[in-house]
């Protein structure tokens, strides 16, 4: 955990200010503060009402199980390579992770950028508390991606946004000049045996088209490539990599369960991601 190395990218989500790091608390000029969890994170959401697509503590525990065992390590290896394009690992000073989820992904990118900051935004607590011991380097916040980034204009070099929401205004404010923003999102042939055996969301054959319009107009993609890769899940796996994705909040635990145990004791299946590096346009 390291708030120290993140707080001057970061600004008061009440009045725009900067914040500062006092004694388990970060504060800026007008007195707005904000309490440092003692698990390392700080929320810098505002208002009330919990955002209704926040990780579960179940999910939240799926995903750290099954990316912690190493299943989607190519996609890790893939991500921190993007986040050197055109830049050089040298020239990145601090990479911002929109959806954050564990960190899995951006303490993956810090370990190959040894002068890098990591900034990982999730609206999700239960992700933001594992994200803040995924890295030495890395800060944690509780923000919502939907709403304005609590993060300085030009703070980032590299914008990271794997398997999450996009602000395509708050995106070009953040993302200092020359920067990259890496999109991963799945295609339509992940874990297609498990999607048409399980019943679980397909991917929709027009996210790439929805992908740029979330953009805003804003962005002008320079690279695309497609990263795939063959697993081998036990049961085990294929329950937590269910438990983890968007078909946790659409299937019952149980039935799921009962379905999963008729399957194989080994199941080979497909992982696919389309990743594109955006640049800002002028």
């Amino acid at each position: 955990m390291s708030l120290a190395d993140i707080v001057e990218h970061l600004i008061c989500p009440v009045c725009g200010d900067g914040l500062g790091l006092g004694d388990r608390v970060l504060r800026c000029p007008r007195g707005h503060a904000f309490d440092i969890a003692r698990q390392g994170y700080v929320s810098l959401l505002t208002g009330s009402q919990a955002p209704g697509t926040a990780d579960s503590a179940a999910m939240v525990a799926a995903r750290d199980s099954f990316l912690g065992a190493g299943h989607f390590a190519p996609l890790v290896e893939a991500v921190a390579a993007a986040c050197r394009t055109g830049t050089g690992a040298a020239d990145v000073r601090v990479v911002m992770d929109a959806g954050a989820g564990t960190g899995h992904y951006l303490a993956g990118a810090l370990d190959r950028l040894p002068g890098a900051a990591g900034i990982a935004l999730d609206v999700s607590k239960n992700a933001i508390r594992r994200a803040a011991r995924a890295h030495s380097r890395l800060g944690a916040v509780v923000a919502d991606v939907w709403r304005p980034l609590p993060v300085r204009d030009g703070a980032a070099d590299v914008i990271l946004n794997v398997f999450a929401p996009r602000n395509g205004p708050e995106f070009a404010r953040v993302l200092g000049p020359g920067g990259s923003l890496v999109v991963v999102t799945p295609t339509p042939r992940h874990l297609r045996p498990l999607v048409e055996r399980l019943g679980l969301l397909s991917v929709d054959e027009d996210k790439e088209r929805r992908v740029a319009a979330s953009l805003d107009g804003r962005f002008a993609e320079s690279e695309r490539s497609v990263h795939e890769f063959e697993m081998a899940l036990d049961r085990a796996a294929v329950e937590a990599v269910v438990g983890m994705g968007p078909s946790a909040w659409h299937t019952d635990p149980e039935n799921m369960r009962r379905e999963i145990a008729k399957l194989p004791e080994t199941n080979y299946v497909t992982a696919s991601f389309r990743m594109s590096i955006f640049r800002r346009n002028p």
